[in-house]
């Protein structure tokens, strides 16, 4: 059994603990998918999270707005991740794919989210491009005024739900300034003329990824989510909810991980007795277990932190990120070398969580990308006082 009682520390309410319990029971009973086709197992899994409700924490409610609740986010991401790696990127896109809508967007284009949150339309969120990755302010795609319009050209690549998704967010340059200040954030539909897949991406942990295409893309005016040049600060806002939730997603791995690896210690018998009597493999434990609770603090201290009405949590998104990610790596790590050749054989789930942990550490800000955020907010703090 997986240990769950971290659910009775001080950051959880009561609501927090429920939904939790009952994820988990839902978890078991309908996970993991088949992964032959990830396309057909991602729009499986939309379907089944949003007709049973699950979907409902990753936007805001048009009819009763309020703020997402991040908590509620890193439990889901960590409980499904712990089960199956699609299912937590599933759940995770719905939510990512439509934050600038839910703290920026218009009573219109907040329709869209009666769509996802019932798991009847699927979300993707377009800010990297082929020579911006981490340093967003440098992207090219260009959004040009004409008239009651904005027409679009570029590439957006690396985008996760790229060819499935039924919209996108997109981010381009509006020229209101230079640098981050001239980014603007726009609502497009998937089958808008001259939105293209120009590829499909194929990665170690498989699921929905591509390279778009936009080629004199005319939206009204209207499909712009905020204010000219206010993109790059929506896209960051967006980040500073859902980077705690990638932690949350690697500490599902790492649980997952541990679970398996006790398993095997008490299990497996080397020189006559359990290897758990072996006080090597009592060290490797002892130090996947520091690592998963210590990444569990700092995850949901940044979640506790950001629902108690702090504006801004980019220091301790950041530590999250960076800390889970990165100790979730040297977790599962230890669980492989435990596991022996049965760790690197294809499809156990040892080796699986190999392969879904890696992208982590370098999606929504790389770990080296987190240290630059981390210690230019130290500095500033210490400027301050």
């Amino acid at each position: 059994m997986v240990d769950r009682s971290f659910l009775c520390w001080p950051f959880f309410e009561d609501r927090h603990r429920d939904f939790a319990e009952r994820l988990e029971t839902w978890c078991a009973r309908n996970l993991p998918v088949a992964h032959d086709d990830v396309d057909a197992a991602c729009r499986e899994l939309v379907t089944k999270l949003g007709r049973d409700g699950w979907l409902k924490p990753t936007a805001v409610d048009p009819a009763v707005p309020a703020a997402l609740d991040v908590r509620t986010l890193c439990l889901a991401r960590e409980t499904l991740a712990r089960h199956d790696g699609l299912a937590d990127f599933a759940f995770a896109m719905q939510g990512l794919g439509t934050g600038a809508i839910s703290l920026y967007g218009t009573p219109e284009q907040k329709q869209w989210l009666e769509r996802t949150r019932a798991g009847d339309a699927i979300s993707a969120f377009a800010l990297s491009e082929p020579r911006s990755g981490s340093d967003v302010a440098n992207m090219d795609m260009a959004a040009e005024r004409d008239g009651d319009f904005y027409v679009v050209n570029g590439e957006k690549t690396w985008i996760s739900n790229g060819g499935i998704a039924d919209f996108y967010v997109v981010f381009a340059r509006t020229g209101e300034g230079p640098g981050a200040r001239g980014i603007s954030a726009f609502l497009v539909p998937a089958d808008i003329k001259g939105l293209n897949i120009a590829e499909r991406l194929e990665v170690i942990a498989p699921h929905p990824l591509a390279r778009l295409s936009f080629e004199d893309v005319r939206l009204p005016a209207s499909a712009m989510i905020g204010k000219p040049g206010e993109g790059f600060r929506i896209a960051m806002s967006v980040l500073d909810v859902f980077r705690s939730t990638v932690g949350a997603a690697a500490l599902g791995f790492a649980r997952r991980a541990l679970q398996e690896s006790v398993k095997r210690a008490g299990e497996r018998k080397l020189f006559g007795a359990p290897m758990a009597e072996l006080q090597m493999v009592q060290g490797h434990l002892a130090d996947m277990a520091l690592d998963v609770d210590a990444a569990a603090l700092l995850i949901y201290r940044a979640a506790w932190t950001k629902d108690n009405g702090a504006e801004r949590v980019t220091r301790e998104a950041a530590m999250a990120k960076l800390f889970a990610t990165d100790r979730a790596q040297d977790v599962i790590d230890r669980a492989v070398q435990l596991h022996g050749g049965d760790g690197v054989r294809s499809g156990h789930i040892v080796e699986r969580l190999y392969r879904e942990i890696r992208a982590l550490r370098i999606y929504e800000g790389a770990s080296d990308v987190q240290k630059v955020v981390i210690a230019r907010q130290v500095l500033s703090a210490a400027r301050k006082d």
